[in-house]
């Protein structure tokens, strides 16, 4: 494939991601996921979870991810075309929509609006977790320390998330320190 067309592929996948993010990016990770494994073959599944790894551990948005994709399909000119394509829109949007919202707060739409993107935007993150999930490779282990991990947090949520990350990774090092590895 030329270089006009990869970039013209990632711009095609990434605006409509940009525009539906509902939720903020972990949102549309399933899609990228998608996309970049199975559609494109941009990446592989291991490939994909390493680029998420290394795009929630540094600085900045965690979709940052998209600008990892897209270096990795072709370099500099994909990373800033990929990141463009997935910044530009919804910030065009998000203006947009801003000017709007602010003009017709308190009627009964707005109120009905933002009520009824609740659980759209929380059912596209759940998406996102379970696609990252499936292609991990995590047992039922990684699955009991997610979810156990959410309920802490919302249960406690002044509790220091390094804390509870700590606690998940101390269980994960325990196990494979037992040889129980078919455990995770």
């Amino acid at each position: 494939m030329k270089d006009d067309n990869v970039l013209l592929a990632l711009i095609a996948v990434f605006v409509p991601f940009s525009l539906v993010s509902i939720g903020g990016a972990p949102s549309v990770f399933a899609g990228f996921q998608h996309q970049a494994v199975d559609v494109h073959h941009w990446v592989t599944a291991r490939e994909f979870v390493d680029m998420f790894a290394i795009s929630r551990a540094a600085p900045g948005p965690g979709s940052l991810l998209a600008t990892l994709i897209g270096w990795q399909v072709a370099g500099w000119s994909g990373a800033i075309v990929a990141t463009l394509a997935f910044y530009v829109p919804s910030s065009l949007l998000c203006y947009g929509v801003a000017y709007v919202w602010r003009r017709h707060r308190g009627k009964r739409w707005h109120t009905a609006l933002e009520q009824g993107l609740a659980p759209v935007g929380i059912g596209l993150v759940l998406a996102g977790i379970i696609a990252l999930f499936r292609v991990s490779g995590g047992g039922v282990l990684s699955w009991l320390v997610a979810f156990g991990s959410a309920g802490l947090m919302t249960w406690r949520p002044k509790l220091h998330p390094l804390l509870i990350f700590a606690v998940g990774g101390a269980i994960f090092v325990g196990l494979h320190a037992m040889n129980w590895d078919h455990l995770v």
